[in-house]
């Protein structure tokens, strides 16, 4: 069985009882935090010298079919110079507001990983320079797809969805670098190319 991550100990010198727990599952060390404290903890974790977790992999959530068991955020951290990894969790208690901090101005990258838990799970991350949906549409309305209580088909009829999706104008949501369509505007339809040249909301800037 692999050994915990010395940088559990570390972080219960460091932070005591916001550290609630940690374990090694299939060899990865895993250690669960208080989400008020998050984003010390995570900050430490980068900035300082032994720990060096200089590279966010992943954020993303997980929520079990319990209903009383919490859905939780999950960060995967690297160091990158000591090849070392680091699981860190923090419980959301479903009955309450879903809300951690965002760690955007930790490591850029979470940018879009935020947005996607927000999209899929409805957490909020607090401080995040733009939480909109990244892989629904801005308007959807049936909720969180990835959530437990979502039905297989969704909440709506197919034919509803269809009608919405069809519906949707999308590229108004976003950016030319957003959407990499500077390069290809000729291939674009018609319609969309006017809209731009009328720099219609969020084209332009």
């Amino acid at each position: 069985m692999s050994p915990l991550s010395p940088s559990v100990p570390a972080l219960r010198a460091e932070f005591g009882d916001a550290v609630e727990r940690s374990l090694v599952s299939s060899g990865d060390s895993i250690v669960y935090i208080a989400r008020d404290r998050s984003h010390d903890v995570l900050a430490w974790l980068r900035d300082t010298p032994s720990q060096g977790y200089n590279y966010l992999t992943d954020v993303t959530a997980v929520e079990y079919r319990d209903p009383e068991r919490p859905l939780e955020v999950v960060y995967q951290l690297r160091s990158l110079p000591r090849r070392a990894d680091l699981r860190v969790k923090l419980a959301l208690d479903k009955r309450g507001p879903l809300e951690v901090r965002s760690v955007v101005d930790l490591w850029r990258g979470a940018d879009w990983l935020e947005r996607e838990v927000f999209d899929m799970f409805g957490v909020v991350f607090a401080g995040h320079p733009d939480l909109r949906r990244i892989l629904m549409w801005e308007t959807y309305a049936e909720g969180y797809p990835l959530r437990k209580d979502f039905p297989l088909r969704g909440h709506f009829s197919r034919a509803e969805q269809t009608r919405q999706a069809l519906a949707a104008n999308p590229e108004a949501h976003y950016s030319l670098e957003e959407l990499s369509i500077a390069d290809a505007f000729d291939e674009l339809p018609a319609d969309m190319r006017e809209r731009l040249a009328r720099g219609e909301r969020g084209f332009l800037k």
